[in-house]
């Protein structure tokens, strides 16, 4: 919904640093890649419970992930070995953050934090899985109320502005709903 508005706002800001990556040397995968590596390390001041600083590097690193797709399209670099590796790692990335998060929370005993975290770990999942699963048998669904774009805005403005609570009460509800959300496409587009 948002994402597709957003990846076509963001089109020709991404066109011109993917040219630049390009001129570098630098591959689609190397960027999928560093990207990855770069949550790694956000999900690590999060487990410090650095929150705002955890949102603002997200916010920063997010931008890499954009621009290893616009780089494999510009130099004609696209290959199913390098959707799958973005895909995965984004699934690896996504899921080391709610990690970074449990570290944090385990230890406080705020149970109901860790609770809400690990909801919105298997929801965030299951929006990806129903989508790669609907996929394989051939029905495209990429509609849902929560797709990984309003995920990770959600996840950043609440660690920003310190509202990681309200955010998780947000996510973890309503990413079983973009789930069963699309589980009711596929069910609609098979018949």
């Amino acid at each position: 919904m948002v994402g597709n508005l957003a990846r076509r706002w963001t089109r020709n800001i991404l066109r011109p640093i993917a040219l630049f990556c390009g001129k570098l040397g630098l591959t689609p995968n190397a960027l999928t890649i560093g990207g990855f590596l770069l949550v790694a390390g956000v999900s690590l001041v999060l487990a410090k419970g650095y929150f705002r600083l955890g949102g603002i590097l997200l916010l920063l690193t997010v931008w890499l992930d954009a621009v290893d797709g616009a780089l494999a399209r510009e130099t004609d670099q696209v290959t199913r070995f390098g959707a799958f590796l973005d895909s995965t790692l984004d699934r690896y990335a996504e899921t080391l953050l709610y990690l970074g998060l449990l570290v944090y929370y385990t230890p406080r005993h705020e149970d109901y934090m860790v609770y809400l975290i690990y909801l919105t770990i298997t929801g965030s999942l299951l929006v990806s899985y129903t989508r790669a699963r609907a996929e394989a048998a051939g029905i495209p669904v990429t509609e849902g109320l929560l797709t990984r774009f309003e995920r990770l805005v959600i996840l950043i403005l609440g660690l920003i502005f310190l509202h990681l609570e309200a955010a998780l009460w947000i996510l973890a509800p309503l990413t079983h709903v973009t789930a069963v959300q699309r589980m009711l496409i596929v069910w609609k587009r098979a018949e």
